[in-house]
């Protein structure tokens, strides 16, 4: 294992990290009227975290075996990331077409402190096709055949340090409740609330045009 993976590793898992939907939904569970706001944040923070794993787990020993018995694991990496940040892009240039109103994020009545993490696995899961920095560090875990132990103790670091900024908040919203909440209230309505998006061509047809470009990439990886 080399410091150049590492850093490459770790550099990628900071951007991945801005992830909004995962910061936005600690910051709606730090903002609910409930018993246990920070241990209910806590819980979903910790199902961000075994999704991230879990899933890059999967993703790596999937196409580690692929390498080993055909030769075409990194190819399937490759290919499959920038897929899905094509197919990704093309949706949201597509969804600018046309006026829309993104709904609010809302806390379900079945999430309290035992069952956040579900909450956690469902929000962070759903966004994953989305994160192109996740599937090109996996292409580089495997690339470095560092062996499945290394690997799966990057991936391990990738995943803690995708979930920083949650827990960053969860200390902020342990130590500085109040404070931490009347300043969570002006994410949230950038994220999370309710939201007329307009209909923008020209962001659309950027979108499309990156898309174009990003599968073009991917066909000739």
């Amino acid at each position: 294992m080399t410091a150049a993976l590492i850093t490459g590793v770790a550099g990628l898992a900071l951007l991945d990290a801005l992830n909004p939907a995962t910061i936005a939904g600690v910051a709606l569970l730090l903002l609910a009227p409930m018993a246990h706001p920070v241990r209910t944040a806590a819980g979903f923070t910790v199902g961000a975290y075994l999704t991230v794993f879990g899933l890059g787990a999967l993703v790596y020993l999937g196409a580690d075996a692929a390498a080993g018995a055909f030769g075409d694991g990194l190819t399937w990496v490759r290919r499959a990331a920038f897929t899905v940040a094509a197919l990704a892009l093309a949706a949201a240039g597509l969804r600018r077409l046309r006026p829309r109103v993104r709904p609010a994020v809302t806390v379900p009545a079945w999430v309290n402190p035992c069952t956040a993490a579900a909450l956690g696995f469902l929000m962070t899961g759903a966004d994953l096709p989305n994160a192109f920095p996740y599937f090109i560090a996996i292409e580089r875990i495997v690339g470095a055949d560092v062996g499945a132990t290394s690997a799966l103790l990057v991936l391990a670091g990738y995943a803690l340090v995708y979930c920083l900024p949650c827990m960053l908040l969860l200390v902020a919203g342990a130590t500085h409740g109040d404070r931490v909440r009347r300043r969570l209230g002006g994410l949230y309505a950038r994220l999370g609330a309710e939201k007329e998006q307009p209909r923008s061509v020209p962001t659309a047809l950027g979108c499309l045009a990156v898309a174009a470009a990003v599968m073009t990439v991917g066909v000739a990886a």
